[in-house]
Order: structure tokens, then C-alpha cells, then sequence
């Protein structure tokens, strides 16, 4: 059985002028990717007209174009090495061709972005970096082109680099390298050019057949969208089409946004020779889980490990085609995988003119053909995953009176405020990218954040415990701090009183500065009473279910009484009053007020490990 080739594609971007159609009609001669007699046909056509031969002539497949000399289209374009066979994506630099070059880029796995040595950094150049940072491209290579007409100079090359390299930085793009070329002498496009002995990183195609391919559907995260619940005798079948992944029976799996957990127990079948234990990306499959939910069109199954973001805002860039204007605070139809929900624009950022490529007023909405970055608010709880790692359930559509009139990608919101629902009562914020990721920390650390909440009456020992557990756990060399509900009073929370309405706030407090220490890559060690459960249900929704550990310290009226710290119990008064949490907690259970804190220290190092 013949080996399946693998197959990369590259779009290749860039002023109008700076040699993107010579570069590819190389590549496709040097190649030998073209049909026999092409390029005899292709001098004779360029001879009957009077010009001289050209390897870009190769790629103008419309009379239209030749006439006009720019790339009006997308065109895809394949040729192969002895690795593996390429899709060149041919995207258009002409200012009125933006829109194909955002449908051709879209599609692309890799970037060339060529500049030309001799006119340098141009303003298209630019935009089409931005759109590039738009559109989630990470594995970005400049060529810089045209070389013969600066004396192949490495002065002149390292100029634009430093120059180029500002910019795109400054938009998140960080190009792997850059590669100094002259496509018309085919100088370093399949070996290293003589010209060029400074060049250290070898010709377009030794860097070609280096860049890492994305993994297969299939090796990527589980997603499977719930489409539909059918009930067929004694069985709920959860139907829908796995977008990413693979599933096997007895798979431990997530049901986002509600976190349930569950076990597939069957994947549905109607014949015997149909009976398959696993199924994988874009196979439409019916299963059964072992624990009856309410499910319902729109949640998305996963595995636990390697959920996606759940939110009801996030970041993302559209492109608009409707014929009214897209404009804040209307309500629209967002629909991602099967899910449907009603959402509106609550942040216009930047919008960049399709026909002009100039930075475009937004005071009156985004209009037709123009490509925009906002922040949407959803009417509820969503599963998205950013566009750049995983495009199946990072792609959308926006419905406006009944129509598709838009389409976006996510790209992204801050880590901090992933997986919660974010409400706000001020106008015209947006959660922020920052450059440092929390999974960079926790590689840089060597540990993952956390909180482990410590609750249970006061006396109960909960603040002897906690130091201890914070010294042990900083002899183990983790980053860790005692978060002491109590000294928040002091600053933080100097305006609440003791009231469960106050309680209730304290706890919403202490939650959110927990989750930003989690955030940052420490584990944090909270002491709070907390004694109302809906208290604690709110604080693990803002920590997060995944790093959350509470720690119940069970001690008696007369352990805490015999402590009794500040005198509290001396009028009673519904001091002793606590609602047990009606989920799986740790329990420490204090036998005396004179109890050993070390040892029950000791216990609780584990819940880090």
C-alpha cells in the first residue's frame, strides 16, 4: 500500500510589486511541478505579446490579470519535494483584493511574507502583518526579495530585519526567519546561493521542509458538539459530529459549560459489522455515557484534561458582509458549531478598510468589507477554543436579521478570566492578551497554580493549619502564599461589615484575588470561614473547578469554643451555623484545641502533588 503523503500549506503574502508570482513560478519551475510544455507556451505567449519572459507569467491564469499585471485571485498551487507535497497558496497584494487574501490565508498552516530589499518596508507590507496577526498565523517567515538590485548586500538585508522585526512584534508575530532570496535568478530558493555566503539559514526550500506540521485532526483535543439527544428504548444517545480528537468507550469525559462528568459506556451502531469501540475527527457519531444528564444542543464534550475556554466574552476578529452596519450594543445571532446564542459587540478596537487598507472610523459601526477587531458578550456561557490552536470550534458566524452577514475568529481572552461568566457594569473594556501565557508559567515554574481553600468555623484551627502547609510547601520548593481572609479586612475589604450580605462579598473578594495568584503560577492557601455553601459554590465558579481544593477543618463547638479567638462566641447568636458543601471535599477533623497543626499540615501537601 502506497505511504499517504503529508501535505503543508503555505500562503504567500505581500506588496503588489514585491515579487510574490516570480517566487512561486520558481518554485513551481525549479520544482519541475509544471506541466510538460508549459513553460515553452507560456515565452511563446510572452514573445507573440512582446515582453520578455517572466516566471510570474506562470501563475496569471486570467487574461485580466495579465492585462492589468497584479493577482487578482487566490490560487492555490501544488508541487512537491522529497518530503512531502505543498499547497501554495498565491494570495493577492492588490488593495482591492484584500478579502481573497483573508479567505487564501485563512486556510494556510505557514507564511511567507515577502519585501522587497530594494524598496525596503512598505505600508501594505504592514497591513498584510496585521492580517496575518488577525487571522492566528504563528509559523511566519519573511522573505526579503530582490537582493541583485542591492548587490545581495547583508548590510541592506539586516536593516529591513531589524526594521520588520519591530513591527511585527509589536502585533504579536515573532517570524521564525528571515531569508534573503532573488526569485528571478533563483538565487537561494532551492540551494544556498553562492551570492549570499552570510545567509546561515539556508534556501526557501531547506527551510520549507522544516517547518513543523500541525498535528492531524485526530491527535488534537476532543470536541464533540452536541447536536441533537435522541431516546431509543431505555437508551439517551448523544449525536453530533466529533470536529476534533478521538473518543474510545470507557473514556473519562467533560460536558462544558456545566462540568458534568461522565464515562462514554457505548458508541451507537446499526448493524454488528458497524460495532466500533472508537470513533475520530469527522465522524458523525451517536454515544451513551454512563450517568444520566440533561443535555442539550450546543455543550460540547471533552476530554478533562484538555478542555475548551468557557466564557461570555472573548476577543475576536470579523469580517463583516452584511449590508447594514455592524455596530455596538445590537443584538445579533452568533452561531459556533451547534451552538446558537444571542450576542452583541460591546467593544469596536481597530478596523481596517477593505478597499483602501487604511485604519478605518468606527464611530458609526463596522461597514460592508471591513475587517475589525472586537470584543463580543454573549447572552450566556459558551465553549470556544482560540482560533490559532484549534480552528474547528474557534470560527463563527454572525446572523443579522436572519441572514449571515459576518464571519470572525476568537482570538482568545486573558487567561485570568477563562472559564467563568464576566459581568461588568462599565462600557467600552476589553479583556487583554498578555504575551506570557499560563501554561509559560507553569513550564517556567515547574508547577501549576492553584487555591487550596481552607473553610470550617472560627477556632477551628484553619490558620495554624494553613502556615504550616505554606512553609512545607516552600521547603518543597513550590511558589506559594498564606492568603489570610482576616488581614484583607485590614485593607481590601475594610468597608464590609459582618453581615452574610458583607460574608457573601468577602467571599467574592477573596476569590478573585486567589484566582489571580493561581493565574500567576503560585498555589495559594486561602482561610476563610465561608460558612454559607452558595459562598463557596461562587468561589470555586471564579477559581476555577480544575485548581480549586477545599479543605473542610471539622472541629466541635467545644474545640472552638475553647480556642475561641476574639471572644466571638460569647453571645452564641448562630455562631456555630454551617452549611457542608454538597460535593467532594477534603475533611481535617480537629480533636482537641491543643491538636498538632504540623501533622494535619502534613496531610494536606498531597493536594499539590
Amino acid at each position: 500500500m502506497k505511504d499517504i503523503r503529508e501535505t503543508l500549506n503555505i500562503v504567500v503574502v505581500g506588496h503588489v510589486d514585491h515579487g510574490k508570482s516570480t517566487l512561486i513560478g520558481r518554485l513551481l519551475y525549479d520544482t519541475d511541478s509544471l506541466p510538460e510544455g508549459a513553460i515553452d507556451k507560456v515565452k511563446q505567449l510572452a514573445k507573440e505579446k512582446g515582453k520578455s519572459f517572466e516566471y510570474a507569467y506562470l501563475l496569471d491564469a486570467f487574461e485580466e490579470e495579465q492585462e492589468q499585471g497584479i493577482t487578482i485571485d487566490t490560487t492555490q498551487l501544488q508541487f512537491a519535494t522529497d518530503k512531502r507535497d505543498y499547497v501554495i497558496i498565491d494570495a493577492p497584494g492588490h488593495k482591492e483584493f484584500l478579502k481573497n487574501m483573508i479567505s487564501g490565508a485563512a486556510n494556510a498552516e505557514a507564511a511567507f511574507l515577502l519585501v522587497d530589499a530594494n524598496e525596503g518596508v512598505q505600508e501594505q507590507s504592514r497591513r498584510h502583518g496585521y492580517i496575518l496577526s488577525l487571522l492566528g498565523v504563528k509559523k511566519v517567515y519573511v522573505i526579503v526579495n530582490k537582493m541583485d538590485l542591492v548587490d545581495y548586500s547583508e548590510e541592506r538585508f539586516i536593516k529591513i530585519k531589524d526594521e520588520f522585526e519591530t513591527f511585527l512584534n509589536n502585533l504579536n508575530i515573532y517570524p521564525i526567519d528571515y531569508i534573503p532570496i532573488s526569485a528571478y535568478f533563483g538565487e537561494n530558493i532551492t540551494k544556498s546561493s553562492s551570492e549570499m555566503p552570510w545567509n546561515r539559514s539556508g534556501s526557501i526550500i531547506e527551510i520549507m521542509d522544516t517547518i513543523p506540521k500541525e498535528k492531524d485532526l485526530e491527535k488534537k483535543p476532543l470536541r464533540l458538539p452536541i447536536q441533537d439527544v435522541y431516546k431509543f428504548d431505555d437508551r439517551r444517545i448523544i449525536a453530533g459530529r466529533i470536529e476534533s480528537g478521538t473518543l474510545n468507550v470507557g473514556d473519562e469525559i467533560l460536558i462544558s459549560p456545566t462540568n458534568k462528568t461522565t464515562k462514554i459506556k457505548s458508541i451507537a451502531y446499526w448493524a454488528d459489522r458497524d460495532k466500533n469501540d472508537t470513533a475520530s475527527a469527522g465522524m458523525s457519531v451517536g454515544i451513551t455515557v454512563e450517568d444520566e444528564f440533561f443535555n442539550k444542543r450546543g455543550e460540547i464534550l471533552s476530554h478533562i484534561e484538555d478542555a475548551p475556554i468557557k466564557s461570555n466574552i472573548f476577543n475576536a476578529n470579523v469580517f463583516w458582509m452584511g449590508n447594514k452596519h455592524l455596530i455596538k450594543n445590537k443584538k445579533y445571532k452568533l452561531k459556533l458549531s451547534t451552538k446558537e446564542v444571542e450576542c452583541e459587540i460591546i467593544t469596536i478596537h481597530k478596523i481596517i478598510d477593505a478597499s483602501t487598507l487604511a485604519q478605518g472610523d468606527f464611530s458609526q459601526g463596522i461597514k460592508k468589507n471591513d475587517v475589525a477587531e472586537v470584543t463580543i458578550k454573549t447572552k450566556e456561557m459558551i465553549c470556544f477554543d482560540e482560533f490559532s490552536n484549534l480552528q474547528t470550534t474557534g470560527r463563527f458566524v454572525i446572523v443579522d436579521d436572519m441572514n449571515v452577514s459576518g464571519g470572525g475568529i476568537i482570538s482568545g481572552i486573558e487567561d485570568s478570566l477563562q472559564n467563568r461568566e464576566l459581568v461588568t457594569n462599565s462600557t467600552n473594556i476589553a479583556p487583554r492578551k498578555r504575551l506570557v501565557s499560563t501554561k509559560d508559567r507553569e513550564k517556567a515554574y515547574g508547577q501549576k497554580g492553584g487555591v487550596i481553600w481552607l473553610t470550617g468555623l472560627s477556632g477551628s484551627g484553619k490558620n495554624e493549619i494553613a502556615t504550616k502547609l505554606e512553609k512545607k510547601l516552600f521547603d518543597l520548593g513550590k511558589k506559594v502564599y498564606y492568603l489570610d481572609s482576616t488581614n484583607l479586612r485590614f485593607g481590601l475589604s475594610s468597608d464590609l461589615e459582618f453581615t452574610p450580605e458583607d460574608a457573601h462579598e468577602q467571599t467574592r473578594r477573596i476569590a478573585e484575588v486567589a484566582r489571580l495568584f493561581a493565574d500567576s503560577g503560585t498555589i495559594v492557601i486561602v482561610t476563610s470561614v465561608s460558612r454559607y455553601r452558595k459562598d463557596r459554590d461562587m468561589a470555586k465558579s471564579i477559581i476555577g473547578e480544575s485548581v480549586y481544593k477545599e479543605v473542610f477543618i471539622e472541629a466541635t463547638e467545644d474545640v472552638c469554643k475553647k480556642r475561641n479567638p476574639g471572644g466571638i462566641y460569647e453571645d452564641g447568636d448562630g455562631k456555630f451555623y454551617y452549611e457542608k458543601s454538597d460535593y467532594p471535599v477534603v475533611s481535617v477533623f480537629i480533636e482537641d484545641a491543643e491538636f498538632n497543626a504540623d501533622q494535619k499540615a502534613s496531610s494536606l501537601v498531597d493536594l499539590v502533588r
